[in-house]
Formats: C-alpha cells, structure tokens, sequence
C-alpha cells in the first residue's frame, strides 16, 4: 500500500505558490482532492486558537506551509507582525496536532533563519552559530521556534515533527506584487515593464555582490513530499539545489532571457541582506533521496513565460 493511502492531510498556505505545487505533487503521489484540506485565511485565520483546533481535527499528517513572509523590504517595514504572525500561527498548529494525535507534522522552516554569517555551504549543525541576518531576523527567529518546539515535542510526547529548511524559491505561481514579492519575481516584472517601455533604466538594490540559491518550486514541492514519506528524525533537513549565483549575475541573466538592453543602475544605499547563501543539501540526499532536478535557467525561463502568459497588465 502507499504512504498515502486513507490519510488525511491538512496543508496549511495550500493554496499559495508552493502549496499549489505540492497539491500537484500529492496528486503525482496518489493523493485524491478529498484527501486534503486547505484552510483558507478569510474563514480560518489560524492565528485563532479554537481555528487551530478545528483545523487538524480528524487529520493524519500536517504539512505547515502558511506563512507571512516578503522580501527585504516587507522584513524592514512589517518586523512585528512577521514575528508574531509566523511564532503564533506555528507554535498554536503544532500544539493542537499533538493533541489531536495527528501521526505526522511536517514544519517548513527558512533560510533566514541561518546566522548572518554561516561558513557557504550552509550546514544543519551551524544554525545556532549565531544571530540572523538583521533586516530578516524577526521572520528566521520566529520560524526557527519551530524546530526548538518540534524537537522539545518529540522528546516530551513522542511526537512525529520534521522540520525542513528550504532556500529561495521561484518558479510558475509565484508572488509578482512589488509591495511583497522576493528577488527573482521582483527582477523579471521589473525588466519586462522596462523592455516593454523602450528599455528605460532598471533600479536594483544593493552592490550586487551577495549571493544567493535559489530552488525551483516543483523540486522543492518534491522534496516535502518525499521527506513526509521517508524522514522521521529530529535534525532539520536543508532542501536546495547545491548552487549559489551572485545577485549582479542574476540580474544580468534575467536582463538577458528578457531581451533588455538598457541601463541597470544599482541603488548602493539600499542593503544587500545576508552575504551569500548556499546550502549543504547532502543531508537531503542521503536521508530521502532528494536532489534538485530543474537546470536554474531553464527555471527562469519557465517562470518568466509563466507570467507573461498570466499577469494583469
């Protein structure tokens, strides 16, 4: 029989850009729609105690995906309610499963919540060896909460929670608002509206010189179904592609797939955020079998025809 057979899954932040792949991951599993609940914010705002109880009821396995999240300037602007909207939510959905006896939960943590200045690449056991990057730190601390909760739980109750750290995603789906959306979705709407407005000059933050990784969100949605199938361990897991590109290289590279040929100014001021990220994604490997499959510019690619093909313009 599969993994999967007769149980019921509640996946929080299901109907967001990752949630959205890895209901189509569930479906390449086996898993049928009325298997899996996704609870929606206008009508279960899980901040809410009595709505986390609810929610998990009668429910086998959680995968925790929902959470308030943006880029460096969402972190620098909202820092209170990234804490206590991502701690609340988590720390009240993992207590009422345990209560609930749900048999497996399956916590999404960050890469923010790696010290600012973790040796590349970036290894399970240094994620103690210091405070987060500043302008991300209120996000990381609160979702790193929910390892040090999974971990104290497994030990005091016996519960089953895994806790996964996923780098940077992109991908089809993604989140293209200005006001909130990471590095990747922010480049592409701003260099097709530049090419589409005769190439006037596109603003960058930073010098260009951090680096970062990114994970396509299909791999990573592969990932999280796999290690809720085969890892039942107490160590978190990093799950990347291995690889790191320089922001400057990024942005040339997007520059290049969407046909802009004019000026990049880079806005020196504004912050770099954390140096490089790269993770060790061995751990991945040898505990479920996991590795990154999507080619990161054949990743682009798919993501920029993704929006031009659905944005509002």
């Amino acid at each position: 029989m599969s993994f999967w057979t007769n149980k019921k899954i509640l996946l929080t932040g299901g109907a967001g850009f990752l949630g959205s792949a890895i209901v189509d991951e569930l479906h390449r599993s086996g898993v049928t729609d009325d298997q899996i609940t996704i609870p929606r914010s206008k009508t279960c705002n899980l901040r809410t105690w009595e709505n986390c109880l609810k929610a998990v009821d009668g429910k086998d396995i959680v995968i925790h995906l929902a959470a308030k999240v943006g880029g460096i300037g969402f972190n620098q602007q909202y820092p209170g309610e990234l804490f206590y909207d991502n701690a609340i939510i988590g720390i009240q959905l993992i207590e009422a499963a345990r209560r609930a006896g749900v048999k497996k939960c399956v916590i999404l943590g960050t890469v923010c919540a790696y010290p600012k200045y973790t040796p590349v690449p970036f290894r399970e056991d240094e994620l103690w060896n210091g405070y987060p990057e500043e302008t991300n730190a209120p996000y990381g601390l609160a979702k790193k909460m929910l390892l040090v909760q999974s971990q104290a739980y497994r030990q005091q109750y016996g519960f089953n929670s895994i806790y996964l750290l996923p780098v940077n995603l992109y991908g089809p789906r993604d989140n293209f608002n200005p006001e909130s959306s990471h590095v990747i979705p922010a480049l592409i709407k701003k260099f097709i509206e530049a090419v589409e407005d005769d190439h006037r000059p596109v603003e960058v933050w930073g010098t260009g010189a951090a680096s970062r990784e990114f994970l396509y969100v299909d791999d990573c949605a592969r990932a999280i179904v796999l290690a809720t199938e085969k890892y039942d361990k107490p160590e978190p897991v990093n799950i990347g592609a291995g690889r790191e590109i320089s922001i400057k290289d990024l942005v040339n590279l997007i520059a290049d797939i969407t046909g802009f040929k004019g000026e990049i100014m880079w806005d020196v001021e504004k912050p770099d955020g954390q140096p490089r990220r790269c993770l060790d994604v061995s751990r991945a490997k040898n505990e479920f079998g996991f590795e990154a499959k999507t080619g990161f510019e054949e990743g682009l690619k798919a993501t920029i025809e993704w929006y031009m093909a659905n944005r509002i313009t």
